[in-house]
């Protein structure tokens, strides 16, 4: 592994796995890491809009398409995470793929839980429809809560006879909220972000009253019939690997058309790190390779 990869496993460890935060101190320190990554690089363009009264974001390299777009609902456990949080990760997704990536501000929980989230990411969705993108062109995306997000708010959208998106793209999702998964133990370790007695408080948060089991909360307990080609991305050092192990598996018996990266090493939403280690850039141009795929086939 290179220096970059061993500082930020030793800094992310030391600043996530070692500190428990309540909801609200999370939600104030996260805010103000995101914000020592604002630099938007020149001739990118980040500017706010609303996408049926759900406040959002576009990010716009200089060589986007005008077909295609990227609709990334981000992560933070369906309790944290908004536009700035996800920023520079979208930029440079944004960059590589050469796509406009749309980044809503859905609800979050405890104060709006399940299914405002769903609702949300449903609503931007069909916004987009009406802004002229052809299903086919949308590009469904979402990193650890937001990838469980995406896969929901595509069933949802089947579910309801909608057209569906070209693909959906998972960066460590977390997709099964009732902790079935032997990761938590064997990675328990490796794990330099996670807590499981965090996760469980977000979980808890996020389910309301509703049995977290439910396929809308946990999508790898759904049905991934007629689901678009999917991409999941996760990191061999998680507590979440097992339930992208999971969800490919179901995915896969239902007839859906999966693909699976266990980056070895990588540790919850390296992605997110944007330029500051090369792993990060090497995710998304896997994205590029997967999108180029499906993309011939239309």
């Amino acid at each position: 592994m290179n220096i970059r990869h061993t500082f930020w496993r030793f800094f992310l460890r030391r600043t996530f796995k070692n500190k428990f935060m309540s909801i609200a101190e999370n939600r104030v320190y996260s805010l103000n890491q995101a914000r020592r990554m604002q630099q938007i690089p020149q001739g990118v363009e980040v500017k706010r809009f609303e996408a049926d009264g759900i406040p959002a974001a576009w990010v716009i390299p200089p060589d986007a398409g005008r077909d295609k777009v990227i609709l990334h609902l981000h992560g933070g456990g369906y309790v944290l995470g908004g536009i700035e949080s996800s920023q520079a990760m979208c930029i440079l997704m944004a960059q590589i793929l050469k796509m406009k990536v749309a980044l809503p501000e859905y609800r979050l929980a405890p104060e709006h839980p399940f299914p405002a989230a769903v609702e949300d990411a449903v609503k931007v969705y069909r916004w987009l429809l009406t802004q002229g993108y052809e299903a086919k062109n949308i590009i469904l995306s979402g990193d650890s809560a937001g990838g469980g997000l995406s896969l929901a708010a595509a069933m949802s959208l089947r579910d309801a006879g909608m057209s569906l998106p070209g693909a959906v793209v998972c960066m460590s999702p977390w997709a099964d909220l009732t902790f079935k998964g032997k990761s938590y133990i064997t990675k328990e370790k490796a794990e330099p972000i996670l807590r499981e007695d965090v996760l469980r408080m977000w979980a808890a948060a996020y389910s309301g009253g509703e049995n977290p089991s439910h396929p809308l909360i946990s999508p790898v307990y759904g049905n991934f019939r007629a689901f678009p080609p999917l991409l999941i991305q996760v990191g061999g050092d998680e507590i979440l690997l097992d339930d992208s192990v999971m969800l490919a598996e179901k995915a896969k018996s239902d007839g859906a058309n999966v693909t699976l990266k266990v980056w070895d090493g990588m540790w919850h939403v390296w992605q997110a790190l944007a330029g500051l280690i090369p792993e990060s850039q090497q995710a998304f141009e896997q994205m590029g390779d997967f999108l180029k795929i499906y993309d011939n086939r239309h």
